[in-house]
């Protein structure tokens, strides 16, 4: 009770009424109690006003406010803005109860886990902070700690926040179109996993391999040993902040390939890898200078990733494709055809709405055009159509804008269709080329071979069903053959795709078997 009257109190102080809509059932009442002094205190705008008000409230609400911030398929512009400012910095807590936290997760003493503790952190954030140790080896690391009696914090705050939601939901249809329960559930999920620390060591340790062969980006190693659900200790890293634009022109960086590079890593992470960084701003990521000509980047924090499906993918590649050739009926036929608008969704009016959200902006120069923007513009578009966009969109979204708005940063000429449409193009053409749906038939081969031992005593009850069924429902027709040939052939291809790897006999004779059971079945 007493958290909430804060939230009121805060509300009331940064004069938050205005944000309210008129007109609802109950809203007229929240307006006048978050109104404040008619007299404005600051000519600050609504979002800096919201922005300030949960800086005020503490950790929880700025971590929500900073994935509320994503969400620009349903707010205005500038509140997304204003809330994207939101920085994760608190004070730090006492490092003698960092140090008692960390023995008692470890089960030994600082002094004998460790050859050297810094009591003094090196940052502090809402949910952790971070000093500095040597390892008995001599090798300089980081230990990340939670913060003391964290959970307890954040599952009242999280209580408070879903009651908030639900009434603010009530209010009027503004405020249903925000989906706020929904955003708090998405919210509850991404911080309950970072209250976890072996998933941001998971994490990393998953990066660090997909990565290490492209030598683009360094991902700080991770002690296993040293590791826990509150405890976490990784390489120290050193480079220059990719914020600090003066330290890296006094390295002499070459800010073009550094910006290039940036949009390259987060292109092949997010369709090579299927798994990406997502918490990819500045304070998150540094450069190695040591070869300023070949500059790489080093990404710390990976406790928010993001990952596709093989049909996201697809999808994803072919929508940013279509909208770099301004195909704007082939995006709406892919969202109908993804299933992420209603299949009832009249696609002449889709394609309308898309062009005239977009076609305005390809007016400006290319290195002007925002890629990231577009992809908010058509999701706006789709929400219009009752797309209901899923996280992983999100965070895509989020990353996208983080990459370019930072390549920007370093480099203003750089134009991000030069880099993505031939990626978009080359992937696309190595995904579905012959040859990789080879490969890909020969790595999910196993599971064939396993499922087509199965067949004989599967397809007799499958065929007594169908036939069952179909004459149940038509009894005057003769069935028709059209479902079991079209199984039985899709049966024989696999058999015939396993006989054509002559570099495994074993297979090969497998799939002689599953082609003539694929054969059988489309005679039946």
């Amino acid at each position: 009770m007493r958290r909430a009257f804060k939230f009121l109190l805060t509300g009331r102080k940064y004069q938050l009424g205005d944000l309210v809509p008129a007109g609802g059932s109950g809203s007229g009442l929240l307006r006048w109690v978050l109104a404040g002094s008619k007299t404005p205190r600051h000519d600050a705008s609504k979002g800096e006003r919201l922005r300030l008000a949960l800086q005020e409230l503490g950790p929880v609400p700025i971590k929500f406010g900073q994935l509320l911030s994503t969400r620009r398929d349903l707010l205005t512009d500038d509140l997304a803005d204003e809330l994207s400012l939101l920085q994760d910095k608190v004070a730090p807590f006492d490092s003698a109860l960092a140090a008692a936290s960390i023995e008692r997760e470890l089960g030994k003493s600082t002094d004998t886990l460790f050859r050297e503790f810094d009591c003094e952190p090196l940052a502090a954030a809402s949910v952790a902070q971070v000093h500095s140790v040597t390892l008995p080896d001599g090798e300089s690391a980081v230990i990340k700690v939670l913060r003391p009696a964290i959970e307890k914090q954040i599952s009242a705050d999280i209580r408070l926040l879903k009651r908030l939601a639900k009434v603010i939901n009530g209010l009027s249809d503004d405020f249903k179109r925000l989906r706020l329960p929904e955003v708090v559930e998405d919210y509850e999920t991404t911080i309950m996993a970072e209250l976890d620390l072996r998933h941001e060591a998971a994490n990393a340790s998953l990066l660090k391999k997909n990565t290490s062969k492209r030598k683009l980006v360094y991902v700080p190693a991770v002690f296993w040993d040293y590791s826990s659900p509150r405890v976490m200790v990784s390489e120290k890293i050193s480079g220059i902040p990719v914020g600090n634009i003066p330290a890296l022109n006094e390295a002499g960086v070459n800010m073009k390939v550094l910006a290039e590079r940036g949009v390259e890593i987060f292109f092949s992470q997010v369709f090579d890898d299927c798994f990406f960084h997502a918490d990819m701003h500045p304070g998150n990521i540094f450069v190695d200078a040591s070869d300023p000509q070949a500059p790489t980047y080093i990404a710390i924090d990976c406790a928010i990733v993001g990952q596709l499906s093989r049909g996201d993918q697809y999808y994803v590649a072919r929508n940013l494709l279509a909208i770099l050739q301004r195909n704007y009926r082939l995006v709406a036929e892919l969202h109908v055809e993804s299933g992420w608008v209603p299949a009832a969704t009249r696609v002449q009016d889709f394609e309308s709405t898309i062009r005239m959200l977009c076609e305005p902006i390809f007016d400006r120069p290319l290195h002007e055009i925002s890629l990231g923007h577009m992809l908010v513009n058509l999701f706006k578009a789709a929400a219009s159509f009752d797309m209901r966009v899923q996280p992983q969109l999100v965070l895509l979204q989020k990353t996208l804008l983080n990459i370019e708005g930072l390549g920007r940063q370093l480099y203003p000429e750089l134009n991000l269709w030069d880099t993505a449409k031939p990626f978009l193009e080359d992937w696309l053409k190595r995904q579905y080329s012959p040859m990789n749906v080879v490969r890909q038939l020969q790595r999910d081969a196993p599971a064939f071979v396993h499922h087509a031992s199965q067949l004989p005593e599967v397809i007799p009850q499958f065929l007594a069903m169908q036939r069952q069924s179909l004459k149940a429902e038509q009894p005057q027709q003769k069935p028709s053959p059209l479902p079991t040939l079209l199984i039985g052939g899709g049966i024989a291809a696999v058999g015939i795709a396993l006989v054509s790897m002559p570099e495994s006999p074993s297979l090969a004779l497998s799939g002689v078997a599953v082609a003539v059971v694929g054969l059988f079945l489309q005679r039946q």
